[in-house]
């Protein structure tokens, strides 16, 4: 990214969380309440299906804004932890636990963080949903509307396009599913292997509508792929895909291809298979992708590993951790959506 740009800080039961937005426009007026609402939609201990750490999350802006409005300055802001736990970890401290960042975190800085995952923690995307909230109050002028939710949990899959759903039912039920129905039996299977001490995965569905075509650029600043890298920075992103993504690859070019057409005298498409990019660059129709996300490692149950002298070890781990982040995961893939959006506007 050129010109909306984030620098986060802070470690999982370090003292604080914050950033810095660099390159935000002057004179935004900023909606308080909403980018608190943001923060609540990712914080921990919502409902019975996340962490039970209990954080209030509360937000201090440092610079950059002078009553109410930006000053097109650095904005600086802070959340303090408050519910730290590193007795929780103590017994971990010379493990590498298997599948978490530990072992490359040690290889890579000669030194770590061992306290829930230091700065490999998820509690490092504060910072980006206070970024994010930002950035869609810049998209605002362009109506630009960001919608994510819970395609999947497990083998549990919503199989409706995204315009037959109400995305107003998405904040309704606690798994942040639009569909009813299924969002019972999503919670019901969390519930069931949160019982077992073990996690589960499932896939994310992001819909961006509005968005005027020329975003993007040719060749290295591909639309597509500045939205790829910043969504796979995401703690647990196993995948990324958007359009018809690898379902594409069973049609022949006469049915993948996206036929032009007017239609109140725009340059429309008659299907949406390239998900809103061609060429790198926004096409003016609906832009979407799904995301997969890995259960988890943090089992609350035994599990063998290696130790610091290379020696082998079973550990059986503490602490308060979510057995499907989900849930809490829907607004940070908003978040890093608008981020890249508003930079591209920015840019534009």
């Amino acid at each position: 990214m050129k010109k909306f740009r984030l620098t986060s800080f802070g470690e999982s039961h370090g003292k604080a969380i914050g950033g810095i937005i660099e390159g935000c426009p002057s004179n935004l007026k900023i909606d308080f309440e909403f980018i608190k609402n943001e923060l609540n939609r990712r914080k921990p201990n919502q409902s019975s299906i996340t962490t039970s750490r209990k954080e209030d999350d509360k937000l201090e802006f440092l610079s950059g804004i002078f009553k109410g409005k930006t000053l097109g300055t650095p904005i600086a802001f802070i959340v303090w932890n408050k519910d730290q736990k590193e007795k929780d970890y103590e017994d971990l401290k010379n493990v590498f636990r298997p599948s978490h960042a530990d072992f490359t975190y040690q290889q890579k800085y000669g030194i770590r963080d061992h306290r829930g995952g230091g700065r490999a923690s998820a509690r490092e995307t504060i910072a980006r949903v206070v970024a994010g909230a930002i950035a869609k109050l810049i998209l605002r002028k362009l109506n630009i509307k960001i919608n994510a939710y819970v395609n999947s949990v497990g083998e549990i899959e919503l199989l409706k396009n995204y315009k037959d759903l109400d995305f107003n039912k998405i904040e309704e039920n606690i798994i942040r599913c639009p569909d009813e129905k299924l969002s019972l039996k999503m919670i019901e299977k969390i519930k069931e292997v949160k019982k077992k001490g073990d996690t589960i995965g499932g896939t994310i569905f992001c819909v961006i509508q509005n968005v005027p075509a020329g975003f993007g650029e040719p060749v290295f600043e591909k639309l597509q792929a500045n939205l790829a890298k910043a969504l796979m920075s995401i703690n647990a992103v196993k995948g990324f895909e958007y359009g018809s993504g690898f379902a594409g690859t069973k049609m022949i070019g006469s049915e993948h291809n996206d036929i032009f057409y007017m239609k109140d005298g725009k340059i429309r498409t008659k299907t949406n298979f390239s998900g809103g990019i061609q060429g790198g660059i926004s096409n003016g129709e609906d832009i979407y992708f799904k995301l997969a996300f890995k259960p988890i490692p943090s089992l609350m149950k035994p599990q063998y590993s290696v130790n610091e002298k290379f020696e082998k070890v079973i550990i059986n781990p503490k602490g308060r951790h979510d057995t499907c982040v989900l849930p809490r995961v829907v607004v940070i893939v908003e978040a890093m959506s608008a981020i890249v959006l508003a930079d591209f506007y920015l840019c534009k």
